[in-house]
């Protein structure tokens, strides 16, 4: 005995999801309609996206960046790149303090490797003009420079950016440099990273002047370090002026050259902070030549 209408007609197979072909699913994504099982799609306004469909509107949307052009990040932006660089200077001090056997760390090998003297730079040990900013020559040194940095850095930090402040920073040790070779005695050893420091309170000076506000209490931390710096013997006044100098010069590039829009306003802004640095480069360079002839 049969009975008609029993059972009906067998269901057909269900696709398989656009990531996952071997699982079958009956749903599918609302705005590119491909099949999609329930781990591959997020809920949206009107109906469910897929994770492509996800990430294609989170790339098409404009990143909020900084008026330096950096990514803006949500929340208490962590300066990362200080943080980094305070950490390196630490281990360098830790190195020659360990090989001088105590905190004089003058007696490091290390430490007279890479302390800059204008005269060794000259005859080919160009090292020391990116190694003597690492150095420094007490714990007393090491603890004043990286407070500082500190202080500056994460305020200057999440408003360049992390690329653009290491760029500044960087130039900002050359220009120290520059400055020492060509000032400088000859046969003295200059270390420490207050040059790249002093180019960041430049670049906080020039931060200030951008946003409208008054430079004026930068201004006078800078002016009441130059003055430090004249008065106590051993500071080097014209690698503190020279980093300044940089830092405030390569910042100004970041944020005041404009391209007509945001992304040659930014690549403006690179090729102002490379020139800044070729700049201090060949200034380095040149004076090496002079004191060889």
């Amino acid at each position: 005995m049969t009975t008609p209408g029993w059972g009906g007609a067998p269901m057909p197979p269900q696709p398989g999801c656009v990531r996952h072909p071997n699982v079958p699913t009956g749903l599918s994504c609302t705005r590119c309609g491909r099949p999609a099982c329930p781990q591959c799609l997020r809920a949206a306004s009107v109906g469910q996206h897929c994770v492509d469909c996800v990430a294609a509107a989170e790339a098409s949307v404009p990143r909020a960046r900084t008026m330096a052009g950096g990514t803006l990040r949500t929340g208490v932006a962590t300066p990362v790149v200080t943080y980094v660089v305070m950490a390196i200077n630490v281990v360098v001090y830790a190195l020659t303090a360990a090989q001088a056997g105590g905190v004089g760390n003058q007696a490091s090998s290390l430490f007279r490797s890479f302390a800059l003297v204008p005269i060794l730079v000259a005859d080919g040990d160009y090292a020391r003009v990116v190694g003597s900013g690492f150095l420094h020559s007490g714990i007393v040194h090491l603890a004043v420079n990286m407070f500082a940095l500190y202080i500056i850095g994460r305020d200057c930090e999440p408003v360049l950016g992390r690329a653009r402040y290491l760029a500044v920073y960087g130039v900002s040790l050359l220009g120290g440099a520059a400055a020492v070779m060509w000032l400088a005695s000859p046969v003295s050893a200059t270390v420490g990273a207050s040059g790249a420091v002093f180019g960041l309170l430049g670049a906080q000076a020039v931060i200030l002047v951008r946003l409208r506000r008054s430079p004026t209490p930068v201004l006078a931390v800078i002016g009441l370090n130059v003055v430090l710096s004249i008065a106590i013997p051993g500071i080097s006044l014209w690698g503190h002026l020279g980093g300044l100098a940089a830092g405030a010069a390569a910042t100004a590039a970041v944020l005041f050259l404009r391209g007509g829009d945001p992304a040659r306003t930014r690549v403006l802004g690179w090729i102002g902070v490379g020139a800044v640095g070729l700049l201090a480069v060949l200034a380095i360079v040149v004076r090496a030549g002079v004191l060889l002839g």
